[in-house]
């Protein structure tokens, strides 16, 4: 006999192409189609454009070969153009859809915001097929590798579901991104924990949690020194020090974010086939909204949690 698990799993699986259409959808005619200006050529509707680019992701398939797909969604009224396979690739690639693209991913994420309070904080890389050379000091020759675009983001502990999310180059650090992520989930959710590892340590983001209501669990380095003042720094690093297996027990909740890359790249691939710089950010974000949207398929036969995004029970959430 099927545990709970595997039958909420099999019944989710078996659905998820059919559900994920109309829940892209209904999230794409969220975002508010901006002004025609100058004259020309009327543009394709911005939420048809949004639909095309995440679900030719979420197929895999090259844009010639999709085309298939897009026709079905159109005979279907997902979409209400039937745009070219060039157009498709040319939104992909469009600067304007990447702050559209974070807003899809926190707007997808609100349906789980009554389940989800302790939220882990990561970032993993995605690989391109541009190479980098440089000369290897330690192995006296030049070396080539390939870039990857890296994906930063924040995720709750129960159900996987990413809240926010960034994407840099290569070499970006990412204690950069740590506050945006906190502070973007914080608007929405109602923070208790939040766990990162040794990369995010610093008084600042350590701060930033508490600000937000919720206990930081960063483990700290060696040569932390002991803190005189009174802060949240301070009673982390005692709570650290002086009673680690209460603090381990809710900083591996990390492992959640570890498990959301593992999932995307299961699922949509770990490589990035668009070629421009924006093309990549944007295809990674469209991985992440994808991903978020299996999330709410499963979790309408694990918990019971229905999501809906028309119109008039959910407003587009931009990121700034």
């Amino acid at each position: 006999m099927d545990s709970p698990y595997w039958t909420a799993y099999n019944a989710a699986q078996t659905e998820e192409k059919a559900r994920l259409v109309t829940l892209l959808a209904d999230l794409c005619k969220t975002v508010p189609q901006p002004p025609q200006t100058g004259r020309g050529r009327p543009r394709l509707p911005l939420s048809d454009m949004l639909f095309a680019s995440v679900y030719k992701v979420y197929v895999g398939f090259s844009s010639r070969r999709f085309t298939s797909d897009l026709h079905e969604a159109y005979a279907d009224g997902l979409i209400d153009s039937k745009p070219h396979f060039n157009s498709v690739s040319n939104y992909l690639s469009d600067p304007k859809l990447t702050d559209t693209l974070k807003g899809l991913v926190a707007t997808s994420s609100l349906p789980l915001k009554a389940v989800e309070t302790d939220f882990a904080v990561d970032s993993s890389g995605f690989s391109t097929s541009r190479f980098v050379r440089w000369y290897s000091k330690k192995h006296g020759r030049v070396t080539d590798n390939r870039e990857w675009v890296k994906v930063h983001l924040m995720c709750g502990n129960s159900t996987k579901v990413v809240t926010g999310v960034e994407v840099s180059g290569w070499t970006a650090h990412d204690t950069n991104y740590f506050v945006p992520l906190v502070e973007r989930t914080a608007a929405h959710f109602d923070l208790e924990r939040v766990s990162g590892d040794k990369a995010y340590l610093s008084k600042k983001n350590v701060q930033a949690v508490a600000d937000a209501g919720a206990v930081p669990y960063v483990p700290f380095k060696s040569n932390s020194l002991p803190p005189a003042e009174d802060s949240a720094w301070a009673r982390m690093y005692h709570l650290f020090m002086f009673n680690r297996e209460e603090f381990l027990r809710h900083y591996h909740g990390r492992s959640s974010a570890e498990s959301v890359f593992s999932m995307v790249k299961a699922k949509f691939g770990d490589s990035i086939r668009s070629k421009s710089d924006t093309g990549q950010i944007n295809e990674a974000l469209c991985k992440i909204l994808c991903h978020n949207i299996c999330v709410l398929i499963h979790a309408t036969h694990a918990l019971g949690v229905e999501a809906s995004f028309a119109p008039s029970n959910v407003a587009y959430l931009p990121t700034r």
